[in-house]
């Protein structure tokens, strides 16, 4: 064959290549494009670090209900107790970080590694948003003689004052130890099996007053009386009931807040898809009506606002309790 002839058939079979590999690379990218769009493709497992019927539980349904309207697959949850809830979160950091396994992370997240030397550190998860708050409240029985925060204080100040709580290492215990520190008085932790069981001591006189969040203290009615909120404004269920600032002059604000979580390293779409969905669940009708019916407020936010918000309440526990 002439060497021009073999030099157009050379040339011809180098552009078929080149075209080839065009083809197929756009075929990938496409493809690509097509997998990042169809998460999530099956069911997302929501694992709870608390028994069945309790307040993490109840608030991981009912956001999981609105969840698999938006993402148009079921969320299955999974109720993993143990170790004050580092079973679990230990548990999700170990997975695939593919966006397929979640958790409800509650204020533990930030207090587990200070309190119970767990190893759980917000720096090791993706934190997708948080979706409630339960601010704290302080408590009396209703025939204790304490008629207000300043009381209570002032009795405090005097000798030591029991305050009843939902357990060892809890935000509610943690909540009793900062109200001692902002006013030099003497409050000892009483530890409970959770927060009905502790209003219900105050109210009973077994102890003098208790921590807990404000459904807990509702539910004991006229037995008990509220002396104050921990949070930076009243709670619109107790409009009655003045913060921990307006009571004694104090910036004392605790709360059992709680979001939505995932293993450390998502792909950045899954995680924005993730995001959004919480941020859309967290929105809807239902879920806002289901946090006022059980007296926690409806607080969102984004992830990047929520692992600021983290780290520093870390940092908190860790210099209050550490």
């Amino acid at each position: 064959m002439p060497r021009k002839r073999i030099t157009r058939a050379a040339a011809a079979i180098a552009a078929l290549a080149a075209t080839a590999l065009i083809v197929s690379a756009c075929t990938k990218v496409e493809e690509g494009e097509d997998a990042a769009s169809t998460f999530p493709e099956s069911d997302i497992r929501l694992i709870i670090q608390a028994n069945p019927g309790g307040g993490s539980d109840l608030s991981s349904r009912a956001l999981a209900t609105e969840l698999e309207k938006i993402l148009g697959v079921s969320i299955i949850p999974e109720n993993m107790p143990g170790a004050a809830g580092a079973l679990a979160m230990e548990y999700v950091g170990a997975q695939d970080p593919d966006g397929y396994v979640i958790g409800f992370a509650p204020v533990e997240i930030a207090m587990l590694n200070t309190t119970q030397g767990a190893n759980v550190l917000p720096e090791d998860f993706d934190l997708l948003g948080q979706i409630m708050l339960a601010p704290g409240v302080i408590t009396v029985g209703a025939n204790s003689g304490i008629e207000s925060l300043e009381d209570l204080v002032a009795q405090a100040k005097s000798g030591a004052v029991t305050v009843a709580n939902s357990g060892a290492g809890s935000i509610w215990e943690a909540a009793t130890v900062g109200l001692g520190t902002a006013t030099d008085a003497t409050f000892t932790p009483v530890p409970y099996d959770g927060g009905a069981t502790a209003v219900a001591a105050a109210a009973s006189g077994e102890t003098v007053a208790a921590v807990s969040g404000l459904g807990e203290a509702l539910a004991q009615g006229e037995a008990v009386r509220i002396l104050a909120v921990m949070n930076d404004e009243r709670h619109p269920d107790a409009e009655d009931v003045p913060t921990v600032d307006e009571a004694i002059g104090e910036d004392v604000v605790f709360g059992g807040w709680g979001g939505i979580y995932a293993p450390k390293g998502l792909p950045d779409d899954v995680k924005s898809e993730l995001e959004a969905a919480v941020k859309e669940a967290v929105e809807s009708d239902t879920y806002q009506q289901f946090q006022k019916d059980a007296g926690n407020l409806v607080v969102y936010r984004d992830s990047a606002e929520w692992t600021t918000f983290v780290d520093e309440q870390f940092t908190l526990f860790k210099d209050l309790l550490g």
